[in-house]
């Protein structure tokens, strides 16, 4: 399945509701929903008064309701973008659907491929859009890899490393300690859905042979229910092999990329900055949002013989300007949730064969 252009009498602005308020709502999805002038950021739904609170004075202009129940009874909607536990992404893009609503799914789709399609496929019979946020398409250093490919600046890669690790022993929090990965619970559905499609984005299908999927799934918190430190490695039918490691157990992690080409290599350290400068209080709109400081930049070549290469601009704004011109103008949706729904296949392969 590929995304196709959009038939669409939508008009702007694109009148959006945001299901969940945690760090998804919080971060992720209300300050770009509010930063862009082709959406109205009406609604946000949570049921924790504190959250609430949290939202009402962030966007005073905005109705805060309890119940999703309540948001889908409103007639006046066009979006709804569903930012909850992973187990809930279904019912509620169903309910979506059934109210006559556009849809965006915080990854992962759906806690099961099967699930997936059936979503999609009925989204596509009511001729009504569904797309997933993959936000990390948009990360700086995502960007810079794929311009530093385009231009063969690695000659012909043979390995591609990919970490998203951190130092994080204590109890988790939230639904996530308790969360199985039934229910989309684990670091391989949360980071490894992240890693797996930039890798697939990068170098294309997973190959269809035996052995091209491996990894080490473990659980070191003795409460947690699923995965909190897990490594994968994919064989692309195009020759290349990706390593991807997530942790919360990496006491010194490493490179967030490490890309080995015939003529250089490409290594970059730390992680992309638009999630830590929206908690710090950073609004997408202002001047240096997404720019990456110089003492973070990636380098290229050889060693003994390396080179910074300047990180692009990092735009998770990106996301949603891509998906008015869709709702809008009939342009391409900003991910296909076939690529996410792939990308599930392979966690449930991996699933099955480290259970």
């Amino acid at each position: 399945m590929t995304s196709s252009p959009l038939d669409t009498d939508q008009t702007s602005p694109i009148r959006a509701g945001v299901l969940g308020y945690g760090l998804s709502g919080r971060v992720f999805h209300a300050p770009f929903l509010a930063a862009n002038p082709d959406y109205s950021l009406d609604v946000i739904v949570t049921g924790n008064a504190e959250r609430a609170a949290a939202a009402q004075a962030a966007y005073p202009n905005v109705q805060v309701l309890g119940t999703a129940e309540e948001l889908f009874a409103r007639d006046e909607l066009d979006l709804v973008v569903i930012g909850t536990p992973p187990e809930t992404h279904v019912p509620l893009a169903h309910a979506a659907l059934d109210a006559g609503l556009a849809v965006v799914i915080d990854k992962p789709f759906s806690t099961t491929s099967q699930e997936g399609w059936e979503l999609v496929n009925r989204a596509a019979s009511l001729g009504l859009p569904i797309t997933v946020f993959q936000n990390r398409r948009w990360d700086g250093d995502f960007l810079t890899l794929q311009a530093l490919l385009a231009e063969g600046a690695l000659g012909e890669v043979h390995r591609f490393e990919s970490r998203f690790e951190s130092f994080k022993p204590g109890p988790a929090r939230s639904w996530k300690a308790q969360a199985t990965p039934a229910a989309g619970g684990g670091i391989l559905f949360d980071l490894g859905a992240h890693l797996i499609d930039q890798a697939v984005q990068l170098f294309g299908p997973v190959a269809d042979l035996d052995g091209a999927v491996s990894a080490d799934v473990r659980t070191r918190r003795s409460d947690a229910a699923a995965d909190d430190d897990s490594f994968v490695s994919l064989q692309h039918a195009s020759g290349v092999s990706s390593q991807l490691w997530m942790s919360k157990f990496a006491a010194q992690v490493g490179p967030r990329y490490r890309v080995l080409g015939s003529t250089s290599a490409y290594v970059k350290w730390g992680l992309d900055g638009q999630e830590d400068a929206i908690q710090a209080g950073a609004r997408p709109e202002d001047a240096d949002f997404g720019v990456e400081p110089e003492s973070s930049w990636g380098r290229l070549g050889v060693d003994g013989a390396t080179v910074a290469v300047p990180t692009r601009r990092g735009s998770y704004s990106a996301f949603y300007a891509v998906l008015a011109d869709a709702l809008l103008r009939g342009g391409e949706l900003p991910v296909d949730p076939a690529d996410a729904i792939r990308t599930i296949e392979l966690i449930e392969r991996i699933h099955a064969s480290t259970r």
